[in-house]
């Protein structure tokens, strides 16, 4: 089978592999019929993530059809439709039984992490029934694919890790693939509010659509200060994972605020604690659960959201290396979301 394999900072090839196979009873082999490339698989392009190893198989969203099931797999069957989540859980261990899938001992962030992960013709799932979910069949596979991490990830780390309520004013740092996935989701929650912070104005633009009421190009700590009289945000969220826009987030929060770390930091950044207990700010990082995925599911079935809108970008799956050169030059290319699709 083919696949996109890293060898080493800023090293990738779409090459050939062998097809995985199961190695326990609990596990699936699915064909890839959609997936989609991260600011995580960049992340570790960039050398980020020294945990991931020469020669391994990239990606951890997609959606496909199941080729196999282990004999232990029970709610799983072949020919089954499934998105893939991008967190694997075992279901039975101490994390989650707590709902905290990401820490699960024998699972968490594993795909095109610590094993082959979805950018390939095939992959092997682990811990099948718990890490798979059955598609409804009228369901759009392209937002499907944004179920498997961005949304959920937006959801759980950004409105709800944020504590997003009703009338906040909510201030999002990074209009991404991530940063909009939030501001699609902090909106169940009938903010009065969402602003979205980013250089980049055909970014701004689609945050617009998605229905931010306000969005700030140039100086965002004025700007927050004049749109909000002085007072700051009662959330601020910060999506791009970089030093100088979680300070941004810990600058504009009001007294008695949340700050919702989601980006994925790759060094240590400076924590203004001096200026954040007196104010009684709450901050929360977090990698994303995936507990709420079938609850998103339903409200995308239901036609609530339509993450498919933030595809920009389509491919077949054989052309994923230019996908990936696109993807790196999101702002020139106008890009978003990339969809591959090997059918």
């Amino acid at each position: 089978m083919k696949a996109l394999v890293y060898h080493g900072p800023g090293q990738r090839r779409w090459e050939e592999k062998p097809r995985p196979s199961m190695t326990k009873p609990t596990d699936a082999v699915v064909r890839i019929t959609h997936t989609t490339i991260c600011g995580t698989d960049l992340h570790i392009l960039k050398g980020d993530v020294p945990a991931v190893e020469d020669g391994r198989t990239l990606g951890h969203e997609g959606v496909g059809v199941v080729e196999e099931v282990g004999d232990g797999v029970s709610h799983i069957q072949v020919g089954d439709e499934v998105l893939i989540s991008c967190i694997t859980s075992c279901g039975r261990c101490d994390y989650c039984k707590r709902g905290l899938y990401a820490h699960c001992r024998d699972g968490g962030w594993i795909l095109g992490h610590l094993i082959d992960g979805t950018q390939a013709e095939y992959v092997r799932i682990p811990h099948a029934d718990n890490s798979l979910h059955r598609l409804p069949k009228d369901m759009d596979r392209a937002a499907a694919v944004m179920l498997s991490d961005i949304l959920p990830t937006g959801h759980e780390i950004g409105a709800l890790n944020g504590e997003v309520g009703l009338g906040d004013t909510v201030a999002i740092v990074g209009a991404g693939p991530i940063g909009l996935a939030a501001l699609m989701t902090s909106r169940f929650y009938s903010p009065a509010r969402i602003i979205m912070i980013d250089p980049d104005e055909n970014r701004l633009a689609m945050a617009k659509q998605l229905g931010a009421t306000d969005t700030i190009a140039r100086d965002p700590l004025d700007a927050i200060d004049e749109l909000t009289g002085g007072e700051g945000v009662d959330v601020a969220m910060e999506a791009v994972g970089i030093p100088e826009t979680f300070d941004i987030c810990q600058r504009i929060v009001r007294p008695g605020g949340h700050i919702a770390n989601i980006g994925v930091h790759g060094k240590s950044v400076e924590f203004r604690l001096q200026d954040l207990w007196i104010k009684n700010v709450t901050v929360r990082t977090g990698l994303v659960n995936t507990n709420t995925t079938p609850v998103l599911m339903r409200i995308v079935e239901a036609g609530g959201v339509e993450p498919a809108g933030l595809v920009t970008h389509r491919f077949k799956l054989d052309d994923i290396e230019k996908a990936y050169d696109v993807f790196s030059r999101a702002s020139k290319e106008q890009a978003i979301k990339m969809l591959l699709t090997a059918e």
